[in-house]
């Protein structure tokens, strides 16, 4: 389990599809976009990406995606499972209990979009060039890691800030 239920919930955003299997805790990134309100439209999608630096983060997974057969088994309703290709509930802004994490967090330290829908610190971010860390900051951390490996980081997404 990648996100504790230990959570603050301000705003999510439920307009987006998922087409791959994923743990819920990590940030997903635009794949591809919808047409107007895309509320209901199967294009706008989203994924775990592998290379951040070119990506859009979106928000915060809040469900588990799977791939089961679902002519022999039921989703797990208390997990808040979603089909793979189903639509998924994304946290924008509000604070999380997660293990997806790159490096080692310091509580007040910056959060930024890692590989794999990690959230990376900036040691782990730094690899990217110019003024792409500071459009990839996707929140802020507030604890350091504790024994389980988990940390807390307040989540505000969309970030706007455009510093080259």
């Amino acid at each position: 389990m990648a996100l504790k239920t230990d959570r603050s919930t301000l705003q999510t955003d439920i307009s987006f599809f998922m087409n791959e299997a994923a743990t819920r805790g990590g940030i997903a990134t635009l794949s591809t976009g919808g047409s107007g309100a895309s509320m209901d439209n199967g294009a706008a999608l989203v994924t775990y990406d592998a290379t951040p630096s070119g990506a859009v983060p979106v928000g915060l997974l809040v469900n588990d995606m799977v791939n089961i057969d679902l002519t022999r088994q039921h989703l797990n309703q208390h997990k808040d499972e979603v089909q793979k290709g189903g639509k998924v509930t994304l946290l924008t802004k509000g604070w999380v209990v997660t293990s997806n994490l790159d490096g080692t967090p310091a509580a007040g330290g910056l959060a930024f979009l890692g590989h794999s829908g990690n959230i990376a610190t900036a040691t782990y971010a730094a690899g990217m060039k110019g003024g792409q860390m500071s459009k990839h900051i996707v929140g802020r951390f507030t604890s350091a890691v504790d024994q389980n490996g988990y940390a807390k980081v307040f989540i505000d997404l969309p970030n706007t800030n455009n510093n080259e």
